[in-house]
């Protein structure tokens, strides 16, 4: 039908225009963001699980965080313990040294202020052995273990501070609490004659408690980073998953982006020349 009222085409054509732009904004918010999904409103289903992903790489993330500081804290501990593990190789040197019985009083002097300063070096790793406030050697022993997050559920891996190294201290707490007093080192050492078996017995105490501690904190330091690596893992497939839920196909969409502002000028075409044929109908009345 033919009508100067209604023009049938041009109203056909302008619900075809808004379709087609609405189309095309929409192939534009997926290019220009990345993202197929950006909110609820383009798919309500698909946005709520993405957020749920969303909310649980988050939570993973502080366990990662946590679990890198736990980490830390186990390096730095046996880079000390490997350190003062060396020192007390060369203070078995000076002790040595010491009992050659043809040495003079003054020779004797000299390698006792090596012992003693090799034993301050030794005290100094001890107190630089720290990590965010954290230090496993130092000070005496604690009951409460140092944990860390290992998962989002708040299980914990621990370190173990039963076994607390300090030269100063005679006092242990905890597993193994049978620990001559290192300062037997020095006092035999300092004795007149020096008393070199009573010294080498300190020694090798102390130097048993360097051994034990070391190979607990490695142990527990690989669990803290197997723990880690499979989280690392799991985060990186959480994210692959939520790529899958939202990730727009850019290559894909370009193009569908390109065909579709093609078709929508077809379309202004169409609705221009539908405004005019009331033109040509009132050719008809002149």
């Amino acid at each position: 039908m033919n009508s100067l009222i209604t023009n049938s085409s041009a109203i056909a054509a302008l619900s075809a225009l808004r379709s087609r732009s609405a189309f095309v904004d929409g192939l534009a918010k997926q290019v220009s963001s990345g993202f197929r999904v950006n909110d609820a409103g383009d798919d309500a289903a698909i946005f709520q699980a993405a957020q749920g992903v969303r909310a649980n790489v988050k939570a993973y993330a502080s366990v990662q965080s946590s679990l890198s500081a736990g980490i830390g804290l186990g390096q730095v501990t046996l880079a000390a313990a490997h350190k003062i593990s060396g020192l007390v190789g060369d203070i078995k040197g000076k002790i040595a040294n010491l009992a050659d019985g043809s040495l003079s009083s003054a020779q004797q002097d000299v390698y006792r202020g090596d012992v003693g300063a090799l034993i301050g070096q030794i005290n100094t790793f001890i107190s630089q052995a720290t990590y965010h406030g954290s230090n496993i050697l130092a000070g005496d022993a604690r009951a409460t273990p140092l944990s860390f997050v290992s998962d989002v559920s708040g299980s914990l891996l621990s370190f173990s501070t039963a076994h607390q190294l300090d030269w100063d201290s005679d006092e242990f707490l905890g597993p193994n609490v049978l620990f001559p007093d290192p300062s037997n080192v020095t006092d035999n050492v300092n004795a007149v004659p020096p008393n070199i078996a009573g010294a080498l017995q300190g020694l090798a105490s102390f130097e048993g408690r360097v051994t034990e501690i070391s190979a607990t904190v490695a142990a527990q330091t690989r669990s803290l980073e197997q723990q880690k690596g499979f989280i690392d893992n799991l985060v990186d497939a959480l994210k692959g998953g939520l790529g899958s839920l939202i990730d727009a196909d850019v290559a894909a969409g370009s193009a569908e982006l390109e065909s579709g502002r093609v078709a929508q000028q077809l379309v202004i075409q169409s609705l221009s020349v539908a405004n005019h044929q009331s033109d040509a109908l009132l050719q008809l009345l002149r």
